[in-house]
């Protein structure tokens, strides 16, 4: 380089400036202002959800379209009793006994005052007339301390009670202590439960569920009178009814409601009442249940359970299955009085 002249030496070094420069901004462009970048997009492996509220969102396909859930919801306030008395029933069921106190005016507007649910040991420690009767007693003392007349207790005897043997004893004790049984068919159960637990604005447009052990009660109103359909109950099981006769059975049940009155469904029994303690918000008396294909069975009760509703839901169409935790058919004997 020494030989070179200065004019030569500053050719070669701004040779090697220029090649620093271009090789920098090839294999470093981020070094470099304004120079071309490259943002990387990764594609999620499973679709995004967004969730407003109660509504659910997601991408139906790469067209942009997308589908909609709404998580169905139901708000009603039922109106209180005013200067409404105590009443008491007790209902003998299949697997034990229920009992409920309500305040109720002359309107038959009503509330749940006190319930004692599924008292089965009573019926395992009944094993003599005399144990019944002193049971009976008992059982009936706890409601006189509470505030219920004497004549204002009374029994009623479920349909699928009528079936156990144990049930002709206690109603031959009833008997002898001067109350009086009172006996329901499948479709009057059906009636009283609808009486309970459908409120007036709704008796267009909805229906009412029951689902017991002993059979299933599906009812609605219809040209002013109440309908009522009996089904399997959730122990058909015990009586070698496989799962599709029984999911067949109810669904032919239901395809008799009127299209106009699907939009709601009034659902109560004992597997009803397992699975909205899964999703009961507080103490509110309303709790819309989820799809039956949502819930995992527990025990061949349930999965009984969730195949009859997973019937009446598929030959229906609804979608908002509402369990009131207050109403029983019993109460909507009461109603009756």
């Amino acid at each position: 380089m020494s030989r070179l002249t200065p004019f030569a030496r500053i050719l070669i070094v701004l040779a090697i400036v220029a090649a620093l420069f271009f090789g920098v901004k090839k294999f470093f462009p981020n070094l470099i202002g304004g120079g071309d970048t490259t943002t990387e997009t990764t594609t999620p492996t499973e679709e995004p959800t967004t969730t407003t509220g109660s509504e659910t969102t997601t991408p139906a396909d790469n067209s942009g379209g997308t589908t909609t859930t709404t998580t169905p919801s139901f708000n009603y306030t039922a109106p209180e009793p005013v200067n409404g008395k105590l009443r008491g029933v007790v209902e003998l069921g299949a697997t034990g006994f229920n009992s409920f106190i309500i305040n109720v005016d002359a309107q038959k507007n009503w509330k749940l005052a006190k319930a004692d649910y599924g008292s089965s040991l009573l019926y395992e420690s009944m094993t003599n007339d005399a144990e019944i009767t002193a049971g009976l007693k008992n059982y009936i003392s706890n409601m006189l301390a509470f505030g219920v007349g004497g004549k204002d207790i009374h029994f009623v005897i479920s349909s699928g009670a009528q079936k156990v043997e144990m049930t002709k004893k206690i109603i031959a004790a009833l008997k002898k202590m001067g109350y009086f049984v009172n006996t329901v068919t499948p479709e009057k159960e059906g009636q009283l439960a609808l009486k309970s637990v459908m409120p007036a604005a709704f008796s267009d447009k909805s229906f009412v569920v029951d689902i017991g052990s002993g059979n299933t009660k599906i009812s609605w109103m219809q040209g002013g009178s109440v309908i009522g359909k009996e089904a399997y109950g959730a122990k058909y099981y015990q009586n070698n009814v496989s799962d599709e006769a029984a999911y067949q059975n109810a669904a032919a049940m239901a395809k008799g409601i009127p299209s106009g009155q699907r939009g709601t469904c009034f659902i109560i029994g004992g597997v009803p009442f397992e699975l909205a303690k899964q999703g009961r918000n507080g103490k509110e008396r309303f709790t819309v249940l989820k799809a039956p294909g949502d819930y995992k069975a527990d025990g061949e009760k349930q999965k009984a359970g969730l195949n009859i509703y997973k019937a009446i839901a598929d030959a229906t169409g609804c979608q908002t299955f509402v369990f009131d935790w207050d109403a029983n058919f019993t109460i909507g004997f009461l109603l009756t009085l």
